[in-house]
């Protein structure tokens, strides 16, 4: 992945419209700001999540990794399993982002914060 700094603007750009996008949205139905600004991503986490998907696609697995989240929201015990192997692959496409742009990797490891896999991995 080739990340230049135009590029990385231009996702910033479209993250901050994004971001928002979705306060406002949140603030019309009644949502008190503080709670909106302490639960909705960063610009940067944004962007993380939208090359996180440009990764995917590229690859041909945004399809196959949407459908192991969905199948993830279960409770069974086959859910867990599909969380824990998209957390995996998630986890794996973060580290690379992380790799190709040392700007975003703050807002990757926030990502990668919320995944059970990196969770799992800090209390062992």
């Amino acid at each position: 992945m080739i990340l230049t700094p135009e590029r990385l603007e231009q996702l910033r750009t479209f993250a901050r419209i994004e971001r928002t996008a979705v306060l406002e949205l949140r603030g019309r139905e009644g949502e008190d700001p503080l709670v909106t600004l302490a639960s909705i991503p960063g610009v940067d986490e944004f962007v993380v999540y939208e090359l996180r998907n440009e990764l995917l696609e590229s690859r041909d697995q945004l399809a196959e990794f949407a459908m192991a989240r969905l199948a993830g929201q279960g409770t069974g015990e086959e859910a867990a399993a599909h969380r824990l192997n998209a957390d995996r692959v998630e986890f794996e496409l973060l580290r690379e982002i992380a790799a190709d742009c040392p700007e975003l990797t703050p807002a990757v490891w926030l990502v990668a914060d919320r995944l059970e896999l990196v969770a799992s991995h800090r209390s062992s």
